[in-house]
C-alpha cells in the first residue's frame, strides 16, 4: 500500500514543476502563496439555482476539518465545471450562459488566482457549442479543452502567458447515437481528459457510446484521431467521465446510463484503449433509479472511486497493479443528495463531495491503507453544487 515516501515524492514533483515553470516564465509566480501547510484552497462550481452566487471559494483547514468561505464570484450563469492551471495561477470555468443573451453556445472564462486564493476575471470566449459541461487543462498549461454536451463537440483554446484564452484553435463535432432514445439520440460529449504527458486527450461521448483518443498537435492546437483510437463502449452505457491511473497504463470510465465502471489498458505508443472488464457501481439489491457521475483514481493508484446519484454513495474498488483489474470494496454514503463531482485531496487524506440536490459540500476522511471512507460530520452550504477543485 501507499507509504509516506510516495506521498512526499509526488509532492516534490509538484514543487519541482512549479519552480521550473516560474523560471521559464522569467521569474517566480505572483499568484497564490501557500502560507499555512495545514490549509488548502477549494473552488466549487454551481448551477444558477436556489440562490447560488456562482463560484464559491473556500479555505479548508486540514487540522480542524473546517471550510471557511472566502469569496463568491458572480458572472455568467451556471459556472458548472472548473479546472486549475498547473502553475496554480489561473482557473477556468464553463458557463451555460452565452457571451450574449441570444447566443446558443456557452462561455468559458479565465480567472487569475490571487495571493489569498481569491479570483479576478481575466477574459472570456464562446464555448463554440451549447451546454458546456466540462473543462480541463493541458498538463503543460498551453491549452484547455471544453466539452459541449448539447452540441456534442470538443473545443480547444490556446492559453496565453497571462492566463487569458485565445479564440478556439479547433472545434470537433462528434457523430453517432446510442440505443437509449431519451438520452442518446445525438452525440453528447461529456468530458475530455488529457494524459499526463499531454500527447493524448480522451473524450467521453455519452450519446454516441464512444471514448475517443485524440492526439494533440502542440504547434497548431488541433486534434486528430483514427478508428484504432476510438473505443466503442457497451451500447447504452453512456460513458461520462474518465480518469487515468498514475502509471499511465490503465484508465477507468464511469458509464452514466447503466451505472457501471469500465477498466481499460492504454497503449502508450498510440494512446488507444483495450477493454479489461466492467463492474456494476451499485449493490445488487438496489432497485431504485441511479446514474453514475464522476470517477477518480486515488493519488497512490491503489483505489478508484465513482459517485452514484440515486444510491447517493461512492463506490470503492481496489486496483490490481499488474492487470488493472478491479475488486469491489463496497460503498460509502456521501451523506447528501445527488453527488456529482468529487475531489480526492492531493495528499489522499480527504474526499470532498459536491451534492447538487442537498446544496452542500460534504467532507469524508479517507483511510489510505484500506481505501475506506468515514464521514467527518463537516459540510458547507453551497446551492446546486456540482464541481469542486483544489489548488495543488
Amino acid at each position: 500500500m501507499i507509504s509516506s515516501s510516495i506521498i512526499n515524492f509526488n509532492t516534490m514533483k509538484k514543487i519541482l514543476f512549479t519552480l521550473i515553470a516560474a523560471l521559464l516564465s522569467g521569474g517566480f509566480m505572483t499568484g497564490y502563496t501557500q502560507n499555512n501547510p495545514d490549509t488548502d484552497i477549494l473552488y466549487t462550481g454551481t448551477y444558477s439555482q436556489r440562490g447560488s452566487e456562482g463560484i464559491y471559494v473556500f479555505q479548508f483547514n486540514r487540522d480542524k476539518v473546517t471550510l471557511e468561505l472566502l469569496q463568491t464570484v458572480s458572472g455568467k450563469d451556471s459556472p458548472n465545471f472548473l479546472a486549475i492551471h498547473p502553475n496554480n495561477d489561473y482557473l477556468y470555468a464553463v458557463h451555460s450562459e452565452g457571451i450574449t443573451p441570444d447566443t446558443k453556445a456557452g462561455t468559458v472564462t479565465s480567472y487569475e488566482i490571487g495571493s489569498s486564493g481569491k479570483l479576478t476575471k481575466k477574459n472570456e470566449q464562446s464555448s463554440e457549442g451549447s451546454g458546456p459541461c466540462h473543462v480541463s487543462v493541458d498538463p503543460k498549461g498551453e491549452y484547455i479543452y471544453v466539452s459541449n454536451y448539447g452540441a456534442g463537440s470538443l473545443s480547444v483554446y490556446p492559453v496565453h502567458q497571462d492566463g487569458t484564452l485565445g479564440e478556439a484553435s479547433d472545434v470537433i463535432v462528434h457523430e453517432g447515437s446510442g440505443p437509449n432514445s431519451d438520452r442518446q439520440s445525438s452525440p453528447h460529449n461529456h468530458s475530455a481528459i488529457p494524459a499526463e504527458n499531454g500527447h493524448y486527450v480522451y473524450a467521453s461521448d455519452l450519446g454516441a457510446d464512444k471514448i475517443i483518443a485524440y492526439k494533440l498537435n502542440r504547434e497548431k492546437g488541433t486534434l486528430s484521431t483514427s478508428e484504432a483510437q476510438c473505443m466503442r463502449t457497451k451500447p447504452g452505457g453512456g460513458p461520462r467521465h474518465f480518469d487515468i491511473h498514475p502509471s499511465g497504463n490503465y484508465a477507468y470510465s464511469v458509464e452514466e446510463l447503466t451505472s457501471h465502471i469500465a477498466a481499460y489498458s492504454i497503449d502508450q505508443s498510440n494512446g488507444s484503449l483495450k477493454f479489461i472488464e466492467r463492474e456494476s457501481l451499485i449493490p445488487g439489491d438496489f432497485s431504485k433509479n441511479n446514474t453514475g457521475a464522476d470517477i477518480q483514481v486515488s493519488p497512490d493508484g491503489e483505489y478508484v472511486y465513482a459517485s452514484n446519484r440515486g444510491h447517493n454513495s461512492l463506490a470503492i474498488y481496489s486496483i490490481d497493479q499488474e492487470s488493472g483489474e478491479l475488486t469491489s470494496e463496497g460503498h460509502a454514503s456521501t451523506h447528501g443528495e445527488t453527488p456529482r463531482n468529487f475531489l480526492i485531496d492531493q495528499n489522499g487524506e480527504f474526499i470532498f463531495v459536491a451534492h447538487q440536490n442537498s446544496d452542500n459540500i460534504v467532507v469524508l476522511r479517507r483511510d489510505q491503507n484500506t481505501g475506506k471512507l468515514e464521514y467527518t460530520g463537516k459540510k458547507a452550504s453551497v446551492p446546486a453544487a456540482v464541481c469542486i477543485q483544489q489548488l495543488q
